[in-house]
């Protein structure tokens, strides 16, 4: 027998760490066989007119089928476009916002020479994206609110007349951009900022005796070494382009229906459509929005590879 083929079998032989590792990683494949895998069963329900009478398997299975009649009403309904304009729309400044805000406060907080300054600005950041919608809501009611406002009675104390913030739809795309940003950015500065953390510091080092500005060390040292996490968290954003957060449409402009044109996304939507019961065409939604979001992240993982293959995905 060649050494080749003793190297071969030795490979492939299973060891007591194999059996150590498979342990460790047997919980997380159950969780994902239960709650990711079993599921999907339920995706049938897109394509049958579901009538709630039983257990669910009984409804599933004795419910008529439908064809696509339950994607119809998504694409052909009045406000498809503005659902979709809105779901995109917003997504699209999301990632945009989502990548330049926390990379250059990252950027900022790690130059900062008061290590304990900069904990305490990274933790005011961070604290946000640990409040519930329902939360923020509450919050932005006691801003927002005609009567008791703080923003009107601001308003009027410099002679102005007050707004009723729940009915004017023109001001709630900025404030909608305002509340993501607030509650995600320092997640993201977090992310970044580990990142830059455990770039080696000989790099400045060697910068600063060549005579490096603060600028230069930054623009060719730490965004090329930043760029491989960058461009993971932008496929990421990328892959849930047809997902928005349902508490902050939803919740955040208290369901307000003279908002509808700004703040109904495809969330809200399938939401709305449970209430009324049509099971069938809230899971048609989430269905095209699990297809629609994979091709987008395989799409744009496709075009980084060719771009840098170094910086794709797989």
């Amino acid at each position: 027998m060649s050494t080749k083929t003793k190297g071969k079998r030795l490979r492939t032989r299973w060891r007591k760490q194999d059996a150590e590792l498979t342990l460790l990683a047997l919980p997380t494949t159950i969780w994902y066989i239960l709650f990711c895998f079993l599921p999907m069963f339920g995706i049938i329900i897109a394509f049958k007119n579901f009538r709630i009478s039983g257990g669910f398997l009984s409804n599933v299975i004795n419910s008529p089928w439908a064809g696509f009649k339950n994607f119809e009403f998504l694409f052909k309904s009045n406000d498809a476009w503005i659902i979709i304009r809105n779901t995109l729309g917003y997504n699209i400044v999301f990632i945009v916002l989502g990548i330049v805000i926390p990379v250059a406060l990252a950027l900022m907080v790690g130059m900062l020479h008061n290590r304990r300054a900069g904990k305490v600005y990274q933790t005011m950041m961070f604290l946000p994206y640990f409040l519930s919608w329902v939360v923020v809501s509450a919050v932005g009611w006691a801003f927002l609110s005609f009567d008791k406002g703080i923003v009107n009675q601001m308003l009027v104390s410099m002679g102005g007349e007050p707004i009723n913030w729940y009915m004017e739809s023109k001001y709630w795309p900025y404030l909608l951009i305002f509340m993501h940003v607030w509650k995600s950015v320092g997640y993201g500065m977090v992310v970044y900022l580990a990142t830059i953390t455990g770039i080696d510091k000989t790099y400045y080092e060697a910068a600063v005796i060549d005579g490096a500005s603060i600028w230069q060390q930054t623009r060719f040292i730490t965004l090329p070494l930043m760029k491989l996490v960058i461009v993971m968290m932008f496929i990421l954003a990328v892959g849930r382009i047809f997902y928005t957060d349902f508490g902050l449409f939803f919740q955040v402009p208290r369901d307000s229906n003279s908002l509808f044109n700004v703040t109904t996304t495809i969330d809200v939507l399938v939401y709305k459509q449970l209430k009324t019961a049509t099971v069938g065409m809230a899971s048609a939604a989430a269905f095209v929005q699990s297809v629609l979001g994979c091709i987008t992240i395989l799409t744009a993982n496709w075009i980084v590879r060719r771009i840098d293959p170094d910086s794709a995905m797989m």
